[in-house]
């Protein structure tokens, strides 16, 4: 294990990662990555598509489609990096197992920051191995100013143990929450699918790459009678 010491030999590495179907991945997903980037100052963030959601039915289109998609979206934005473990495992995308093998390939003192919005780490504690997250990473939770929601009685032990008011001051490789205030961008991948279907444009709503790969692929359109 890495004494103290050697972090400041080597600068630890900060890293976020975002998950998701990203079907289509779109402005609300880029945006929300890159101003944590830009706030967190991570070296990198990595944008993660799941294979096989646990939580979602399987998605209409490839999982081969939608790394493209992604890897389209963050081209010529060095910050943000596609990162496809999840699409080469035989078995359903589990966070988890994500983080072990990512915090398996870095050194001991770099700091790993899972994001997360609210609705979703609300559901933590329907996670497979939920518990052990946070032996691997901290938790960034993206909450609207709005927000007027508690979280669960099963996560409340767990705030009141491991939270940091100011995510700048979150130390060591992992094991904390802070929460990140944002307004997120009022697009949704459902959204977009259903203007395509209807045949309506998308544009804007979407990188232009990413719009042309889909009109090109023919993704998303009403099946033919």
């Amino acid at each position: 294990m890495a004494k103290p010491d050697d972090a400041r030999g080597s600068a630890a590495r900060r890293i976020g990662l975002l998950g998701g179907t990203f079907n289509p991945v779109h402005i609300g997903h880029l945006r929300a990555a890159l101003e944590v980037t830009e706030f967190m100052g991570l070296d990198e963030l990595r944008l993660v598509p799941s294979a096989r959601p646990p939580h979602r039915q399987a998605p209409q289109v490839s999982a081969e489609q939608r790394l493209a998609m992604v890897e389209l979206a963050v081209a010529g934005e060095p910050r943000l990096k596609v990162d496809d473990r999840e699409l080469k495992r035989d078995k359903p995308s589990y966070t988890v197992d994500t983080l072990e093998s990512l915090r398996g390939e870095l050194a001991a003192h770099d700091q790993l920051f899972l994001l997360l919005g609210w609705d979703a780490f609300c559901g933590l504690p329907s996670w497979h191995r939920w518990q052990e997250l946070l032996d691997h990473c901290h938790l960034l939770v993206l909450q609207r100013p709005d927000a007027d929601s508690e979280a669960p009685e099963a996560l409340r032990d767990l705030l009141a143990a491991r939270s940091v008011s100011d995510p700048l001051s979150l130390q060591g490789p992992g094991g904390q929450i802070s929460f990140i205030w944002q307004t997120p961008l009022a697009v949704s991948a459902t959204q977009i699918r259903q203007l395509l279907a209807a045949g309506k444009s998308a544009r804007f709503l979407l990188p232009d790459a990413v719009l042309a790969y889909i009109q090109a692929q023919g993704l998303y359109s009403a099946p033919h009678a």
